[in-house]
């Protein structure tokens, strides 16, 4: 099963980032969603420090930071999405490519065209990456022994890494996912870090108690609804952990 791609679209004009935002929402192979929306650089910034995106679609003419200028800066982000410039003006298209651009397209835009680029993204990620953990939009695709399923984040009390794998944890049952932790927390920021090796569901967290592990000794842990397993919460999270839950 092909994930939805997250899409971040960066345009000054709110009407250009609408027109977007329908054409996307047209996309079937592969689909698309907008994760995100900015109308200049900063925003844009803003919102790739807080969450993960597979492609940015991105206009060249903005105030501030132009789009050349930002595509260099994600650039040097550690994991970097695809970057396909959509503007009207077609005289950057050389320098856009020299900045390794997935695709340049040129407004007013057309489906097939952003299909097409969209593909390249597809090709992209999956020529790059490896295996990934497959990722859904409210969802992780969980493939077991030849079987498919689509696990509901809402559903999903912890995350723990374990070995090669990812323990995927829901109040009836347990899942394994093949992925990396760090990649969960920064594509879903409804689940928190609370040790180095485990992310639990903001929402799902009941207490904070002291706890004695045979391993690390006198600690502390959190206790979550829905099951009777406490987790380790490190001394490195432990006021990030007091913090979420006094918020």
């Amino acid at each position: 099963m092909t994930a939805t791609l997250r899409a971040l679209i960066v345009d000054d004009e709110a009407l250009a980032r609408a027109r977007l935002r329908t054409l996307l929402g047209d996309c079937t192979a592969p689909a698309a969603c907008v994760a995100a929306e900015a109308a200049h650089a900063v925003q844009a910034m803003e919102a790739l420090r807080r969450e993960m995106f597979d492609v940015v679609l991105l206009d060249v003419h903005m105030p501030g930071a132009d789009g050349i200028t930002l595509a260099q800066t994600i650039a040097q982000l550690p994991q970097p999405p695809a970057v396909v410039f959509v503007t009207a003006h077609s005289e950057h298209a050389v320098q856009a490519f020299e900045l390794e651009a997935v695709d340049y397209l040129t407004k007013p835009v057309r489906l097939e065209r952003l299909q097409q680029a969209l593909q390249k993204v597809e090709r992209l990620m999956q020529a790059g990456k490896g295996p990934q953990p497959d990722f859904d939009e409210g969802c992780l695709i969980i493939q077991d022994r030849g079987r498919t399923e689509r696990v509901p984040l809402a559903e999903v009390l912890y995350l723990k890494a374990e070995l090669k794998y990812i323990t995927v944890r829901t109040a009836g049952k347990s899942y394994i996912l093949d992925g990396s932790l760090n990649e969960l927390e920064d594509r879903y920021p409804r689940f928190m870090r609370i040790h180095r090796n485990a992310l639990v569901a903001r929402r799902a967290v009941r207490a904070l108690e002291k706890h004695f592990d045979p391993e690390e000794g006198e600690g502390w842990a959190v206790r979550l609804n829905g099951i009777d397993e406490l987790l380790a919460v490190s001394r490195r999270q432990l006021s990030a952990v007091r913090e979420a839950i006094a918020g």
